[in-house]
């Protein structure tokens, strides 16, 4: 047996433990050949590694169909997303030493500088559709803990404008974003990065850097506390089954709530060595069956019904083989839209037993 992060996981390999959530929620029981939709659901309740029996994964049917579908294949190929990956690197690297500067070195945070990583990504695109499909094929970056965080960042300057908050506050909720994992930098390399079993505690390490992002901000009088709040809190839930303090509700920091969609939607649409990026259907489907109690109804279904609709006129594989384009979004199912397969009309909503593959 050995310990595999979660972001490691490929389909076919076999669970040699009950995994369990935070709130001991069993997720996914001992002696389970994991599929693509069981790691995503790992992530999506922030499963940091899992203990899998060691044995040779044999390439199987359901790895081989999650190859890079042409959609990305498309993506990739453009200019615009040549630029804008040019333009990611350059970034990252310095928002990277950024952040390590206020960590190691206790420097003064620049936010008009932390916001201009975000703006020069934002001025190349011409919509917020772009940038999602940017996102979700920019995921080579080594250093992830910084990639992510600019990831998390230009998803909330787009929910933030979603949500029709006013300028100033969208500032503050892409800071929000940028700066959310801090407390990343201060737990050792070595667990973060550590590729075989986590002890109890150092799995307690990796949780405390919600609390360690917060007592790094706090020194600055510069920064705002909704800034601080989000560090601490974005690991929250609205159930109470979120960490470090388990609060419920109303006691989570507005921007908190905000945060913690942007950073589980990051994660769960990242690319993985055996697919591209999931189908962002896929990800409502997840948050629609077992997410939407966990966050606030006033951000969750806002961003659910904007992400969905940013991909209607596009085309999409079902389950079944049969390939049509998106012309309808159905508010009560946003997972399961409307689908015009030549002269025929699919509704997902109506047909459970199709649902969309992947892109095309």
């Amino acid at each position: 047996m050995k310990r595999i992060r979660t972001s490691d996981l490929v389909p076919g390999m076999t669970t040699a433990e009950d995994v369990y959530s935070y709130n001991n929620q069993m997720i996914v029981p001992n002696n389970t050949v994991l599929t693509d939709k069981m790691i995503t659901r790992l992530e999506f309740y922030s499963v940091l590694a899992v203990r899998i029996k060691d044995e040779v994964i044999a390439p199987t049917e359901e790895v081989s169909q999650f190859d890079m579908p042409s959609y990305s294949e498309r993506i990739k190929a453009s200019k615009e997303f040549k630029e804008f990956e040019k333009t990611f690197i350059t970034t990252t690297e310095n928002f990277k030493r950024n952040l390590r500067s206020i960590v190691d070195d206790r420097a003064p945070i620049d936010t008009e500088e932390l916001f201009d990583h975000i703006s020069n990504l934002m001025a190349a695109q011409s919509s917020s559709i772009s940038i999602f499909d940017m996102l979700h094929n920019m995921r080579q970056y080594d250093d992830m803990t910084y990639a992510h965080s600019i990831n998390v960042g230009l998803i909330c300057n787009v929910f933030g404008k979603w949500l029709k908050l006013p300028p100033s506050e969208v500032e503050k909720l892409t800071l929000c974003g940028l700066m959310h994992d801090i407390g990343k930098l201060v737990v050792p390399d070595k667990i973060i990065r550590k590729p075989d079993k986590l002890t109890p505690n150092e799995y307690n390490i990796i949780k405390t850097h919600t609390l360690q992002g917060y007592k790094i901000l706090k020194e600055y009088e510069n920064i705002s506390d909704d800034v601080k709040e989000a560090a601490l809190m974005h690991h929250e839930r609205c159930d109470g089954t979120g960490y470090p303090l388990g609060l419920t509700g109303d006691k989570i920091n507005k921007y908190a709530k905000i945060v913690a969609i942007a950073d589980v939607y990051d994660a769960m649409t990242a690319a993985r060595v055996y697919r591209g990026p999931l189908c962002p259907f896929k990800v409502i489907g997840i948050f629609e069956s077992e997410g939407l109690n966990k966050y606030d109804s006033n951000f969750i279904l806002v961003f659910l019904e904007h992400i969905a609709s940013t991909y209607i006129k596009n085309r999409v594989r079902l389950n079944n083989g049969m390939e049509g384009e998106v012309v309808f979004m159905n508010k009560t199912a946003l997972s399961r839209p409307m689908i015009q397969c030549r002269n025929r009309f699919i509704d997902l909503s109506k047909e459970t037993d199709i649902y969309i593959e992947t892109f095309v």
